[in-house]
């Protein structure tokens, strides 16, 4: 069960969705090294539950129903997302606003390979740590916490340097991870589900994978398709986008954040959402090949929770398989899609599209690519002395200069206090911390 394919970036984003079917509006991630005693954890301000309600929670294969509109499926995710990246799962919860009663339960491997007993622990006031119940104090909702992190710090030194710096990089990813599959919600997009997710204090921007601010994206036909299948009915939303080339983007820090986690190539073709969740972030599912002269598409597919079956969704909700239905179906807005794309790319220069001017505001907000944007993001990361050789032919002056502040930062222990003022200076002399490389 702990072998079904979550990354800690999927695991999380798992648990993310628990929070807001839990009608949570903020989610602070906390990720705190600290060698063998580190740990993450994952607070939101939703509902709550009561002991029962935990209990049955973190039972494999839980009963309990969904929505319509639910971002969980299986009654797994707690579990199985949890246990896949650590081998204690402790789970606090609160669900009074003026009441500060707290229930907590346990789920130890350790313990349960001693006693031979799948056992669900209760955690007593007395044995309740300040990292699970901190966020608690103030307001109603859940602490999720994973200790033992042997999937993670797999480290043999889990106190060294090379252990720092993946915790680092984790942060990293996990914020471009978020801020790609939750952007909807992060832009206030998804109708009464207006999110916040922050990692370490700092808050993750939407990544937005069809550059909709671009005053040079083009908006393709979009249509509803009513999809009929043996495992199930509904409507499917086709948004098709073609994004602008990199001669007419507002800047080249935009062409680069557009790029996406995996670049340009990889990044075209279906964004794939269940919930308004993202599932799948490009590819052609088999449609097509992935080509150079066709990067610029991206198509939107949505549809609802009642289509799992249809789409083949997993535990991990990570993979998807179009029916071959709606392939059949979409095939040709596809086609017209791929045809434009080409089109715009194949444009000579002097035929490209008028470049708008932009303001700073917009400048600097396009700045911040995945995992790495201009208010000091926690996802910045510290690069190791042989990447950083690997890369110095390509590096700017100011992100040298943001490496090794952050370098030195990671060496004190001290970068929750860097990135407070890397944002106070943001707003206090923004052309100074552009220069820093931030």
């Amino acid at each position: 069960m702990r072998d079904l394919g979550y990354g800690p970036t999927e695991a999380i984003a798992d648990l993310v969705d628990n929070s807001v079917a839990a009608g949570a509006h903020s989610v602070e991630i906390t990720l705190h090294f600290d060698g063998g005693d580190s740990w993450i954890r994952i607070a939101d301000d939703g509902r709550g539950m009561d002991a029962e309600m935990i209990t049955e929670a973190m039972r494999y294969g839980a009963a309990r129903d969904y929505g319509a509109d639910d971002l969980g499926k299986f009654g797994l995710g707690l579990k199985t997302a949890s246990m896949s990246q650590c081998r204690c799962l402790t789970v606090a919860s609160r669900t009074s606003k003026s009441v500060a009663r707290v229930e907590a339960r346990q789920l130890d491997l350790d313990y349960i390979e001693d006693h031979d007993a799948w056992d669900i622990l209760i955690v007593g006031a007395a044995e309740r740590s300040e990292s699970l119940i901190g966020p608690l104090k103030e307001h109603r909702g859940t602490v999720v916490l994973w200790e033992d992190l042997d999937r993670i710090l797999t480290y043999q030194d889990p106190g060294g340097g090379w252990a720092r710096r993946h915790m680092i990089k984790l942060a990293e990813r996990l914020d471009a991870h978020l801020g790609m599959v939750f952007h909807r919600f992060l832009a206030g997009e998804v109708p009464r589900k207006k999110l916040k997710i922050t990692i370490n204090d700092v808050m993750v921007d939407p990544w937005d994978p069809f550059a909709r601010d671009e005053p040079q994206t083009e908006a393709g036909r979009s249509e509803d398709v009513e999809l009929n299948t043996a495992a199930g009915s509904g409507i499917v939303h086709f948004a098709p986008y073609t994004l602008p080339p990199k001669a007419s983007f507002s800047s080249d820090p935009a062409w680069r954040r557009m790029s996406g986690p995996n670049s340009w190539n990889r990044q075209q073709g279906f964004y794939i959402y269940r919930a308004s969740r993202l599932i799948q972030s490009g590819g052609w599912s088999n449609m097509r090949t992935a080509d150079e002269h066709t990067k610029l598409a991206r198509i939107a597919l949505l549809f609802s929770p009642e289509l799992d079956a249809a789409f083949g969704i997993n535990v991990a909700k990570m993979r998807v398989t179009l029916p071959p239905e709606l392939s059949d179906r979409i095939e040709a807005p596809v086609n017209r899609a791929v045809k434009r794309a080409r089109t715009v790319y194949d444009a000579k220069p002097d035929q490209a599209r008028p470049q708008r001017p932009s303001g700073k505001a917009t400048d600097a907000a396009a700045a911040r690519g995945p995992g790495s944007h201009g208010n000091g993001h926690v996802g910045e990361s510290i690069v190791s002395g042989d990447e950083h050789r690997a890369v110095a032919a390509t590096i700017t002056v100011a992100q040298m200069r943001r490496e090794a502040l952050e370098s030195a930062a990671g060496a004190a222990g001290e970068q929750a206090a860097l990135r407070r003022i890397i944002n106070a200076l943001s707003k206090e002399a923004p052309e100074v911390a552009r220069d820093l490389g931030f």
